[in-house]
């Protein structure tokens, strides 16, 4: 039989317990924190949106703003459909581009990069991420742009021709600022993004699972295709994700480079427009419906990125059920 020396032991509260609940407390206010936040912008946003938040507005390709200083249109009209288009072409390009580069840049420093040359390129790529976007928008503007205009009219001559592709590829405009500069450039923004989280989830694959591979005898891109890359899907589409966020919200280096001309057309070598880039040119005189409009569009790229990460949340859930074995 044990005896209790002191018996009010039994009843002292572990001090670890009260440690324990007050990091718990801390860490769930400060994500409740954050949503509550993202719930007041998007509030604010929308409350000073209302005047413009019309059918027309999500379904219109029409962009007739009414000027104060001038006489203007007797029924303006504040269509988004126009940005929208051109915010999903430049991001998709970005990420045509982008993805693959990043990724084998990725794979080659994890994988096949000496430890010398493994640290020059990774400070290399961070360097690449700090630059500012008004530099690349202006690098864009007075390098890239001028110098893709030969290669973009030998794009228009050989393939204008081919039933569907020639649409994407029709009469170029002489400036060089159009859907597929905005497109490199910002993918030039994002690969330093991709590439980094990209590294890091690499890193994480079990030697074991790699020396498995190797053991059944298989070759170095069988080992990546079926070792690395599966273990790694989630975390690469995380990555893909937040360079797609970077993409879809990035401002003066698309405004700079995009051309400015309000239309919608497949042709990938003309001017359009963006979302960031609409309101970056235009909120600083707007007022009454015109600046009710832009802020509408804010709140479409706020929804629209909110969509996007909850379809790869998707993606992503259904990737790892059918890994694990189970039905989809």
């Amino acid at each position: 039989m044990t005896v209790v020396d002191n018996p009010a032991s039994l009843t002292r509260k572990d001090p670890g317990r009260h440690a324990d609940r007050l990091f718990w407390a801390l860490c769930v206010s400060a994500g409740l924190a954050v949503l509550l936040v993202l719930g007041l912008i998007l509030a604010s946003m929308l409350q000073q949106s209302l005047p413009a938040l019309t059918k027309e507005f999500f379904t219109s390709s029409a962009w007739v703003p009414n000027d104060p200083d001038e006489a203007g249109p007797l029924h303006p009209q504040y269509g988004s459909l126009t940005f929208l288009y051109g915010t999903v072409i430049v991001s998709v390009i970005a990420l045509v581009v982008a993805v693959p580069v990043s990724l084998g840049i990725a794979l080659f420093l994890t994988e096949l990069a000496p430890r010398r040359v493994r640290s020059s390129v990774v400070l290399l790529i961070d360097m690449l991420a700090a630059v500012p976007s008004v530099v690349f928008g202006l690098w864009g503007i007075i390098v890239v742009a001028p110098a893709l205009v030969p290669v973009y009219e030998w794009l228009h001559d050989t393939l204008g021709g081919v039933p569907v592709i020639g649409s994407l590829f029709g009469e170029t405009v002489s400036s060089g600022r159009n859907f597929m500069t905005a497109g490199l450039i910002v993918a030039v923004m994002i690969i330093p993004i991709i590439t980094s989280i990209s590294r890091e989830v690499f890193a994480t694959v079990p030697n074991s699972d790699k020396q498995a591979a190797y053991a059944l005898g298989a070759t170095r891109w069988e080992m990546i295709k079926g070792a690395v890359l599966p273990h790694s899907f989630g975390g690469v589409v995380g990555a893909v994700i937040l360079g797609l966020g970077r993409a879809m919200g990035e401002t003066i280096a698309v405004a700079l480079v995009i051309g400015s001309a309000v239309q919608i057309t497949p042709n990938l070598l003309a001017s359009g427009y963006a979302l960031p880039a609409v309101i970056v040119n235009t909120f600083g005189e707007a007022s009454g419906d015109l600046r009710a409009a832009l802020i509408g569009m804010g709140v479409v790229l706020f929804i629209l990125t909110v969509g996007v990460n909850l379809l790869a949340r998707f993606v992503v859930r259904r990737a790892e059920i059918r890994m694990k074995g189970a039905p989809a």
